[in-house]
């Protein structure tokens, strides 16, 4: 125990009345008790292959993930470890699912791990366990135990796709003595845009931070379909159609990643559910799992048959069991099927905009053609919003903009050229973007000493 353990215990004490409301597994992995992986094996010349590792947060971290780690796999043993309980479930479904073996970013159960608490015994369990030759941290999540832990054994630590929100920027500038040292052991920053570079310069970073762009543009398919194909070309969309007994025949707004409210509506969804226009249908994905029983409480509660007052909750439907028909209102309270849900969308409201949460991703979406909404609060989210709103492809409404005969979703619902249009103008601001990942790629394989063919110089 070093004098760091000793200052997470009075922090810990502070705020077990936030983190003992959540339902976290895994205290083992946690912990640091990882098993050990097996040695990376020999790689071309017959050298052994260098292990990466790769920390995501949570799910939007690990989604950013999915056009990099191919491009990685042929040259180097990549390992990817995860915070939350739902962002490992989403690497374990991209990066471990037996069903995908044969793919280039398949890299099996045991090489999707917990990244553990920042205590330094847990640290070193976790690095006896993994042995990694250079960790990439994505966007940031800069842990002073866990690097100060690599710089002793020589492990290179970097931040991919680097990002540092304005809000985030105050608090380390409060902290900056206590921060300092460990934003100087980076090997590199590789940031999103100019603003988050000059933030992580004025933290310390000792090498000026490379500007490379968000590998979110890549981490999306663009569906290149005009309005009107089912599903968008994705095949679980159907499926799930059918499950939740979604009406093919008419509108439906999605909402994904909604959140809490400090209003008297106390979430996202109840706002839209008034929103909503009459005739429409509304499925709504909290972005927090804890949050599904409130939810499907806003949205009416247990559905009906032949009455439209209630919802229908994903996690109760099968395909041998759909849910009942003619609710107009629906709960998607699983992980891993919210681009599913957007490809059936007519019209797709990105959540945790409208309260204090500062955004959500809205690049999914809109690659796959679907005109799409976010409330005014996206500061997580800057840059790609300003982006989409430079070319005109996103619509920012404010909470009493959406509802109404005149409103946001109404006007949407009823203009097809206008759904049109931005569609068309957000694939092409996500192809005039893309271009990140290939350059992470690259970085991250010379950081390891491994030479890429037709890499540029």
């Amino acid at each position: 125990m070093n004098r760091l353990d000793l200052a997470y215990l009075p922090l810990a004490i502070a705020t077990a009345p936030v983190w003992a409301r959540k339902t976290r597994g895994d205290w083992a992995g946690r912990m640091g008790k990882t098993a050990r992986l097996p040695d990376p094996g020999p790689g071309e010349g017959g050298r052994e292959r260098k292990r990466l590792l790769i920390h995501a947060v949570s799910v939007g971290e690990v989604n950013t993930l999915r056009a990099l780690i191919p491009l990685l796999t042929p040259h180097a043993d990549v390992v990817v470890s995860v915070g939350t309980d739902t962002g490992i479930a989403r690497a374990r479904a991209l990066f471990a699912d037996p069903s995908r073996m044969g793919m280039p970013d398949y890299l099996g159960p045991e090489r999707v791990v917990r990244y553990p608490l920042d205590l330094s015994w847990a640290v070193e369990r976790f690095l006896n366990a993994v042995r990694p030759d250079a960790v990439a941290l994505v966007e940031l999540e800069l842990w002073p135990n866990f690097v100060r832990a690599c710089a002793k054994r020589g492990v290179p630590v970097c931040v991919i796709n680097g990002r540092l929100s304005a809000r985030s920027f105050k608090g380390y500038v409060r902290a900056r003595r206590f921060f300092r040292p460990v934003f100087e052991r980076l090997a590199f920053a590789a940031v999103q845009d100019e603003a988050y570079a000059e933030r992580f310069t004025r933290m310390g970073v000792a090498r000026p931070p490379l500007v490379t762009g968000s590998m979110k543009w890549d981490s999306v398919q663009i569906h290149n379909e005009v309005e009107g194909q089912v599903g968008r070309g994705v095949a679980e969309a159907e499926a799930l159609r059918a499950a939740m007994s979604i009406d093919a025949a008419r509108p439906l707004i999605v909402a994904g990643s909604t959140g809490p409210l400090e209003t008297a509506l106390k979430g996202e969804e109840a706002m839209l559910d008034r929103a909503c226009p009459p005739g429409v249908q509304l499925l709504c994905a909290p972005r927090k799992p804890e949050r599904f029983d409130e939810a499907f409480a806003m949205l009416g509660g247990e559905a009906v048959e032949g009455k439209r007052n209630g919802c229908i909750r994903r996690s109760r439907c099968t395909a041998d069991k759909p849910g009942v028909r003619g609710a107009d209102r629906f709960l998607l309270d699983t992980i891993g099927e919210l681009r599913a849900a957007y490809a059936l969308a007519t019209v797709a409201v990105v959540g945790r905009s409208f309260g204090r949460l500062h955004g959500s991703d809205p690049i999914e979406p809109i690659a796959l053609g679907v005109p799409t909404v976010i409330g005014p609060r996206y500061g997580d989210f800057e840059s790609i919003v300003q982006a989409f709103r430079k070319h005109e492809a996103i619509v920012v409404a404010e909470e009493g903009e959406l509802g109404g005969p005149g409103g946001v979703l109404a006007r949407l619902i009823g203009d097809p050229q206008e759904r049109r249009r931005l569609s068309e103008n957000g694939r092409a601001c996500i192809r005039a973007h893309q271009g990140a990942t290939q350059r992470h790629a690259e970085l991250l394989l010379g950081l390891l000493g491994v030479p890429v063919p037709g890499a540029r110089a």
